[in-house]
């Protein structure tokens, strides 16, 4: 115990001799990252997909939107217009939504989903500690980690932050441009000893609206080279479908799945993570 403990321990977190405080995390089983070097590439789509998919499944489902300055959470749910409350002690309630999803976002905290977030650095990781060990998640099988683009601020401390079982779920669409920041995003993931669960491609191909058939747009096989590289699984390719789009536009994500063959996919990322 340190010079400066009061030896009073229930007060007290920051001394080698005292037990680590409780937080949030200790009630969760699995954390899972979903990550990219790359913006725009789907990351909010999947990562919401895969929570529907998942608490579908019968599992307890918690998602964190950490994307501060562009949460698109909110808009795939509809909720929009909802903001999050507190509990007797202060800690964050999750919003339950009707999919079976405890959502978390930046975007349900400020007063104007347009708003602009102008944070630095040591305010948005505050905010990212806070919303992690501060919020009533309850007992979770799965807390999912909806990132920004790149390997920065809030990928970086969420890392250093969630000491449980954590695994990470990398984004990238066909093209070399997304593949050239994935590969960083890989590398990021070795440094912190962050196992990587699979490789999810997103836009791989265009299924048309009227014959229903998959039509290649851009670059093709850039997941699965990615895959091959670093001896990672595949886990899904995920084309653009039109309809599943307009849907996730419309706050119907959990609808959308059920009508899509991107639901099909994701559902082979699910059992992978079950």
């Amino acid at each position: 115990m340190s010079e400066s403990c009061s030896g009073n321990c229930s007060s007290c977190s920051s001394c080698a001799g005292c037990e680590k405080k409780p937080t949030a995390l200790d009630n969760i089983k699995r954390c899972i990252l979903v990550l990219s070097g790359k913006g725009g590439v789907g990351k909010s789509t999947v990562s919401a997909s895969l929570a529907v998919t998942l608490a579908a499944q019968g599992r307890k489902v918690g998602l964190l939107d950490a994307d501060f300055h562009g949460p698109s959470q909110p808009t795939l749910f509809g909720v929009n217009h909802l903001r999050l409350e507190g509990d007797e002690n202060g800690n964050i309630l999750p919003l339950e939504l009707e999919c079976g999803v405890n959502l978390v976002s930046v975007g349900l905290l400020i007063e104007d989903s347009d708003q602009a977030v102008v944070w630095r650095g040591p305010a948005k990781m505050a905010v990212l500690k806070q919303l992690i060990e501060e919020t009533n998640w309850g007992e979770l099988d799965d807390l999912i980690l909806d990132f920004p683009p790149g390997t920065g601020d809030e990928s970086l401390s969420a890392c250093q932050l969630i000491t449980g079982e954590k695994c990470a779920i990398v984004v990238t669409t066909p093209q070399e441009m997304s593949l050239a920041d994935c590969r960083k995003c890989i590398d990021f993931c070795g440094k912190l000893d962050v196992p990587i669960a699979g490789i999810v491609e997103n836009f791989a191909g265009f299924v048309c609206p009227d014959c229903g058939k998959r039509h290649e747009l851009f670059a093709s096989g850039g997941g699965k080279g990615l895959s091959e590289k670093y001896s990672l699984p595949l886990l899904a390719q995920l084309p653009i479908d039109p309809v599943f789009m307009a849907k996730c536009d419309a706050g119907n994500i959990a609808t959308a799945l059920k009508e899509s063959t991107v639901g099909k996919e994701i559902e082979n990322v699910a059992a992978v993570l079950r």
